[in-house]
């Protein structure tokens, strides 16, 4: 299992650091985005804002998350993550570092950037808006490209399967949003 260092951390495999905090997106890569509407309410907001900032929205859809906030604090800009998938020698690890957060009365999340050891090189956002009109909203924006043998091997199957894994994602964001926290 890839863990989180203090020294001689590991550094991203990509130019392009914080690109999903602007517009467009860079050339170049794979995009994914997925939009989904999770509830309405400043209740639903809180809610799904925590799911995402603590990682238990990650952790319910079925991926491994070492990270600090995974320990209920929310992530800040320079957390390490390691977001896996599998068991034992089929598990695949995914070492990032969070470029960005937002923590603002109508928009809650953050985006995490690909480090070296990771198999794609990019950048992903997750963001809970709160509109208007009280809806509540969840958006992943990416841009990927393969770092690793596998994931060139793996070809069209990984942005089927990052658009498939946001869709995922969204509906546990919204189960999340409407079950009481833990205590």
């Amino acid at each position: 299992m890839t863990r989180l260092t203090g020294a001689g951390r590991s550094t991203f495999n990509y130019p392009e650091r914080g690109a999903t905090a602007r517009r467009p997106l860079p050339a170049g890569y794979h995009l994914t985005h997925h939009r989904a509407r999770i509830g309405s309410g400043l209740a639903a907001f809180a809610a799904a804002g925590d799911a995402v900032t603590t990682f238990r929205a990650h952790r319910a859809s079925g991926m491994l998350v070492e990270a600090a906030a995974s320990q209920g604090r929310p992530v800040r800009p320079g957390d390490r993550v390691v977001v896996g998938i599998g068991a034992g020698p089929l598990r695949i690890d995914a070492p990032c570092e969070v470029i960005w957060t937002a923590y603002e009365p109508r928009r809650t999340g953050f985006a995490y950037g690909t480090l070296a050891g990771h198999p794609e090189r990019g950048e992903e956002s997750f963001v809970v808006d709160l509109d208007a009109d009280g809806s509540v909203w969840f958006e992943v924006n990416a841009f990927s490209r393969p770092a690793s043998w596998y994931t060139r091997l793996a070809g069209p199957v990984v942005p089927f399967l990052q658009q498939r894994y946001a869709r995922r994602l969204a509906r546990h964001v919204r189960k999340l949003a409407v079950a009481p926290r833990p205590v």
